[in-house]
């Protein structure tokens, strides 16, 4: 049992409402009584993610540029949804197909994550999906530029370490789900 209290919101506002971004101003008093007026809240769409094992046990990764830090990432096949309207293991299948032109004969789902819950409201949710077959090819955004790239199971580990594989998401999947497999 804990004797933490919840904040409590006093009034808020949208600031900016955009399909793909949209930011919250909350007035919340804190437990202690203060008032804090300005917090601000993204509200975001929820995340669909897969971590895809080949039958020759190679994870299919997506390298792409992601223009907020200027860099090139690896990264599991993922993509935003909206939990209102889509399912997330559909979001999940449809996904990699678009970015890899793979599609699994088994999914299940191994986690629902946070991604920073101290000024985001979106999930993840983490899929694993086996025994895919490659159905076509990629079939991208105008905004992706994506190259597929198969990384054997075993040397995932090291390519963490080195700081190769490095956005949180995909670490975080790339755990769970190798543990799910006992790998």
């Amino acid at each position: 049992m804990t004797n933490l209290k919840k904040w409590k919101t006093l009034k808020s506002k949208m600031v900016l409402d955009h399909y793909w971004c949209k930011v919250r101003q909350d007035e919340i008093e804190l437990p202690n009584g203060q008032i804090i007026d300005d917090y601000f809240v993204s509200i975001k769409l929820d995340v669909a993610m897969v971590l895809p094992i080949t039958s020759s046990k190679e994870i299919i990764f997506v390298q792409q540029y992601r223009h907020a830090v200027g860099e090139f990432f690896l990264e599991l096949p993922a993509g935003n949804f909206d939990p209102t309207k889509e399912n997330a293991e559909v979001a999940a299948i449809r996904e990699l197909t678009e970015e890899t032109g793979y599609i699994p004969q088994e999914v299940r789902k191994i986690g629902t994550l946070y991604d920073k819950p101290s000024k985001d409201t979106n999930q993840i949710h983490l899929f694993l999906a086996e025994n895919l077959r490659k159905v076509g090819e990629q079939q991208l955004d105008i905004t992706e530029e994506i190259e597929v790239v198969l990384i054997p199971v075993e040397s995932v580990l090291e390519k963490i370490i080195q700081g190769q594989i490095s956005v949180a998401g995909t670490v975080a999947a790339l755990f769970l789900g190798l543990k799910f497999l006992s790998y």
